[in-house]
């Protein structure tokens, strides 16, 4: 049986405690015999810094290098605020996008039937929906240079970051969403500001020169950051797969997070170039936060870590099935009516982040026995 090695880092806040359910699902995947896994555990975010001076130490950059895929937590609270800037406890979880070259995040946005109340929009909007943002994650304004504030004296300061892009970074990103579209219903929807920026103007430019050359069998529309925004709310199921830059990615994920009932709900992949034998690295977590508020009261969902895990199921270790079953669990456990406190909508009462955990991992007994 092949032997995948997995690095958790499970991060701040919740993390910890999201990232044990995940743990479940991993001990029974290889209890059942599907694969056997082989994890290591390491630090990220302010829980590194605490204890090395950095958001991630050089020893589990190496670990995060060596392994077939990373699962990671989430990063970040208010008791790191004071630290300098280049050692943030996001400066960890940037550090490893960098170096492993994780350019494209892939957000599902999926709005199980049983959560169709739970979600912000109408139901008849929102039931059935899947939607998959690609986000272009190494490139853009946050990694542009220069990247400064500038003292220009008598008490006035500028701030600046740059909004960059390369052609080869709008085609690579590109290729991967026209690719997932080819295997879902075929449309892809590119969005930027090419009204008034020129990486935007490029962006438009170059996915409609890889349209045309590579992809003319796919549906492709481009629409505005601003009015993607606005329609996302408006009629969301209009979108199969969306593609755009760093920064609009990073905001309209969000946005299409809620439309799914929870943050929590929002599982992501964000995945490297494949190499010579077709292996790429890859890296596995929720969209949402550390949640410090809520952090030690065993109340977290930690359904969009888990899906994560499917997700890695999916892309790193080429298990479908296994995908499919942990999906398919999670959908069965919701339409049970178990839910955690930020999707509890009308239920009557809530379950705790290990029941939910515990709940998942005997549907998923079920489904593969």
């Amino acid at each position: 049986m092949t032997v995948f090695k997995l690095l958790l880092l499970p991060g701040d806040g919740i993390g910890p405690e999201i990232t044990a359910e995940a743990a479940k699902v991993i001990a029974f995947l290889g209890e059942a015999g599907v694969a056997k896994f082989e994890t290591q555990t390491g630090l990220v975010g302010g829980a590194a810094y605490d204890v090395h001076g950095v958001a991630i130490s050089e020893s589990d950059m190496e670990l995060a290098q060596e392994c077939d895929a990373v699962l990671l937590a989430a990063v970040g609270g208010p008791k790191w605020d004071g630290v300098p800037y280049d050692l943030r406890p996001e400066a960890g979880l940037l550090r490893l996008r960098k170096d492993l070259g994780l350019f494209a995040n892939l957000r599902p946005a999926i709005c199980y039937p049983a959560l169709a109340e739970a979600s912000s929009l109408k139901r008849e909007l929102v039931d059935g929906l899947d939607i998959m943002i690609v986000r272009e994650l190494t490139g853009g304004v946050y990694f542009g240079e220069p990247k400064e504030i500038i003292d220009l004296g008598n008490g006035q300061k500028r701030g600046v970051d740059t909004q960059v892009y390369d052609t080869y970074e709008i085609e690579r990103i590109g290729r991967v969403a026209f690719d997932l579209a080819r295997k879902r219903n075929n449309k892809v929807t590119s969005s930027e500001k090419a009204n008034v920026m020129k990486s935007g103007l490029l962006w438009r430019e170059v996915i409609t020169a890889l349209h045309k050359r590579e992809y003319p069998d796919v549906q492709l529309e481009h629409m505005l950051a601003d009015a993607l925004g606005m329609q996302l709310v408006r009629w969301p199921k209009q979108f199969d797969v969306i593609v755009t830059d760093n920064l609009f990615g990073d905001m309209l994920s969000d946005v299409a997070s809620m439309l799914t009932g929870s943050l929590g709900m929002l599982p992501s992949a964000s995945l490297g170039a494949a190499d010579a034998n077709g292996k790429r690295k890859a890296m596995y977590e929720p969209a949402h936060g550390s949640a410090p508020d809520i952090a030690g009261k065993g109340i977290a969902n930690p359904i969009a870590m888990i899906g994560s895990l499917g997700m890695a199921l999916r892309y790193s270790f080429d298990l479908p099935k296994a995908a499919d079953a942990v999906e398919a669990a999670i959908a069965a456990v919701l339409a049970q009516g178990l839910r955690t406190p930020d999707i509890k909508g009308s239920a009557a009462a809530t379950v705790s982040t290990g029941q939910m955990g515990d709940a998942i991992v005997k549907e998923l007994a079920e489904i593969l026995k």
